[in-house]
């Protein structure tokens, strides 16, 4: 994780990085501008020994000023070789040589410099003591050339600067005052030399009397230029390195605070599974984060703890399972033992009913436990939709009043908030919904003194809906308000027989309702003096749209 936050945050500003490093475009302007000037002192140059170094040529004064093919003045060297030496002596980096028409060397201002130079005087500079090799300049060190830096910059990106530059590719303009130059100036001569000092040579024409009587060609280095380019690629080095160590800082700060509190959310994770007790669990430390870390790490030990208190209910089922079961089991065993003793045909009988109802009761046992055990995996595979609580109800009511006996209660039935822009509808399995609504009708039927009713409500709370089942029975003693939904927990009427409900129904219906995201809780009906008129069971599902 490390390395690839480190990657993707340090890409981008690498390929910008060496991007500006290649600074063709600005290299290309300070060419420009040196062969100008260059171009300029030429021309300048030129001028000066088109003015003062030409003499007639001897063997067109021996014609006496008839037309000489070869040109009636020529550049005289002896006036030639001190004078261009003056003209270069104050540009100590340029030297100068100069041809004849025919391209014959006439004066080398290098050689002028050396050949002018004192026997006992000191020593010339270092940069004008060998001339390069093929083009008469002499070598200028850019400051800092063997530095580390210097080294690295021409490692990266010195190849980029290497080789000879055309015209075109350097994109040369010529001044506006080049007027009567345009046809016969020749581009100007880049290039680098082995130890990559950059060389710029011009040439131009020396004139006297409209007549050509040489070339001066000008040569110079170009420190000026690899000291600026240096000078701006160490500056964009600096700070790339610069935005590099804070990138490398931010990644590590972004490992500590992302990637390692993941790593020890997947160990606590793995010794949650790998424990066989519950001491694992994820640190403190991460459950108290803000952050989206922190929602991951609540999120794991809510999953661990929820696990941990299912398996706490399955342990608990099956203790509850095997003490329910081994009730009517010992019953029929004693009822055997009992009846293999006996010769009396009637008590014999009697042992036999009793054996018939914990068969019966077993089975009924056993169907509801297994539709408990059913139910979980059911309910989070079905999706709930909308249901009508109007109809639903009117059609329950309407059952039981065609199939209720003359000595049971009958069903009333009140619905508010229901209209047919509006209707009242719940988010729910039906058939589960039914399964709930006819286990609550049938305990307050149970309950119900005969002749008695039984109140179905529902009506609209905000965004859910509540449905009340009242009965005008004895009610549910304070102590058991909370105990009623706990499995296996039976609170019959005396007037029924015993075995006759596994006490399951209000587990299974509050595990219903819970799976559909609402509520069931049980209450007494009282009237103002407190005495106690009924139950009353209430459930609240979320109203659907």
């Amino acid at each position: 994780m490390m390395r690839r936050i480190l990657l993707v945050n340090m890409l981008p500003l690498v390929v910008f990085g060496l991007t500006l490093l290649f600074l063709n475009q600005f290299r290309n302007s300070l060419l420009n501008a040196e062969v100008d000037a260059l171009r300029e002192q030429a021309r300048i140059y030129a001028g000066a020994l088109g003015q003062s170094a030409v003499s007639i040529n001897p063997a067109a004064r021996a014609r006496h000023g008839e037309a000489f093919p070869g040109g009636s003045y020529v550049l005289e060297p002896v006036l030639t070789r001190p004078l261009l030496l003056r003209l270069t002596e104050p540009s100590p980096s340029a030297d100068a040589r100069v041809y004849a028409p025919d391209g014959q060397l006439i004066a080398d201002s290098h050689q002028e410099k050396l050949a002018h130079h004192p026997a006992g005087g000191p020593p010339l500079p270092p940069d004008q003591q060998d001339p390069l090799a093929s083009t008469g300049a002499a070598p200028h060190a850019v400051p800092g050339k063997n530095s580390l830096l210097h080294r690295l910059l021409d490692s990266l990106v010195g190849g980029a600067d290497d080789g000879p530059l055309t015209d075109g590719e350097a994109g040369f303009r010529r001044n506006g005052n080049d007027i009567g130059h345009d046809d016969t100036e020749a581009p100007p001569y880049i290039r680098r030399v082995r130890d990559h000092t950059l060389v710029i040579t011009v040439a131009e024409p020396v004139i006297h009397d409209g007549q050509t009587v040489g070339v001066i060609q000008l040569t110079r280095t170009g420190e000026v230029i690899d000291t600026s380019l240096f000078k701006i690629r160490s500056s964009i080095l600096s700070l790339f390195l610069l935005a590099m160590a804070i990138m490398v800082l931010l990644s590590w700060y972004l490992s500590l605070t992302i990637a390692r509190p993941l790593l020890r959310l997947a160990s606590s994770a793995h010794v949650m599974r790998e424990s066989s007790g519950r001491t694992g669990t994820v640190p403190s430390l991460l459950l108290g984060r803000r952050d989206e870390i922190g929602d991951v790490a609540r999120a794991l030990q809510d999953s661990a703890q929820a696990l941990w208190a299912r398996m706490d209910a399955i342990e608990r089922f099956a203790a509850d399972v095997s003490h329910e079961i081994k009730n009517p089991l010992t019953s029929i065993r004693s009822a055997i033992e009992t009846s293999l003793r006996i010769d009396d045909v009637e008590r014999q009988r009697r042992l036999l009913t009793i054996i018939a109802d914990d068969v019966r009761r077993l089975d009924r046992l056993i169907t509801d436990i297994s539709d408990a055990s059913r139910l979980d995996a059911e309910l989070s595979r079905a999706q709930a939709t909308p249901v009508a609580i109007g109809p639903l109800l009117s059609l329950l009511a309407e059952i039981h009043q065609s199939t209720r006996k003359p000595d049971q209660p009958q069903v009333t039935l009140t619905i508010t908030d229901d209209g047919p822009d509006h209707p009242l509808r719940v988010l729910a399995l039906e058939d589960r919904l039914v399964q709930v609504l006819r286990n609550l009708i049938g305990n307050a039927i149970s309950f119900s003194p005969p002749e008695g009713y039984i109140l179905l409500e529902a009506h609209a709370e905000g965004q859910m809906v509540e449905i009340a089942i009242s009965d005008e029975g004895p009610g549910i003693p304070q102590a058991k308000i909370d105990s009623i939904f706990d499995r296996f927990y039976s609170e019959r009427p005396k007037s029924e027989n015993f075995g006759q409900h596994s006490g399951l129904g209000l587990s299974i219906s509050r595990q219903i309702i819970q799976a559909l995201r609402g509520t069931i809780h049980a209450e007494n009906r009282t009237d103002a003096q407190g005495h106690v008129l009924g139950a009353r069971f209430v459930i609240r599902l979320p109203r659907a749209g």
